[in-house]
């Protein structure tokens, strides 16, 4: 069930005005804002010296919408078993799948061999518009899987000239890498200002 008109195109419409739908526990999807907003300065993002000897050692390979859909209902699965409750549900994942297809909605995955095969052990998606990310959620199976797929998101939102990353709220985990929160009318002069770039996220 869906208040929320979850077309492409009023997703994105919304996007780019500071709303974002979750699904609350009645079932029903909302637009939501946050004031304050959290957002990740790259100039501020902060690995962990325990997560930078992680990715040296390489335990995790990562990909990028290699299983879109499928990271998706592990972030929703994930947070279901931690017994916070779950925003995501099947009408977000349609909608979302959907933005995937048309080029907007990315995956950033952390794969682990498993015998003579790889899986997916973390990862996290979110959708690009402009010169903004708009992070949604993460989830990992193996420790430290997620980390590794939010330090390949900055570093390739960086390189692709990237210059907001929203995380919607600041969590006590993401602060560790940097996430702060700021005045949502400070957020919306910012979001204006890079969704004037053409960043590509993919190719």
């Amino acid at each position: 069930m869906s208040d929320a008109d979850l077309k492409p195109e009023t997703v994105l419409s919304a996007y780019t005005r500071g709303a974002f739908p979750m699904t609350d526990a009645d079932g029903v999807t909302r637009w939501y804002t946050a004031d304050p907003r959290g957002v990740l300065p790259f100039d501020r993002f902060h690995i962990p010296k325990t997560l930078r000897t992680t990715i040296r050692q390489g335990k995790f390979q990562i990909r990028i919408n290699a299983d879109f859909e499928g990271t998706m209902r592990a972030c929703m699965l994930a947070r279901r078993r931690g017994e916070i409750g779950s925003w995501i549900s099947d009408d977000l994942i349609a909608c979302y799948t959907t933005l995937h297809r048309f080029g907007y909605a990315h995956s950033v995955e952390a794969w682990q061999k498993d015998g003579v095969e790889r899986r997916r052990v973390g990862g996290l998606y979110g959708v690009a518009l402009g010169g903004v990310f708009f992070g949604e959620s993460m989830y990992h199976d193996v420790r430290d899987a997620s980390k590794v797929a939010l330090v390949a998101l900055v570093e390739r939102l960086q390189s692709r000239g990237f210059e907001l990353l929203d995380t919607q709220a600041s969590t006590p985990h993401l602060r560790r890498f940097g996430c702060v929160d700021i005045a949502a009318d400070v957020y919306m002069r910012r979001l204006a200002t890079a969704l004037r770039k053409h960043c590509r996220f993919d190719g």
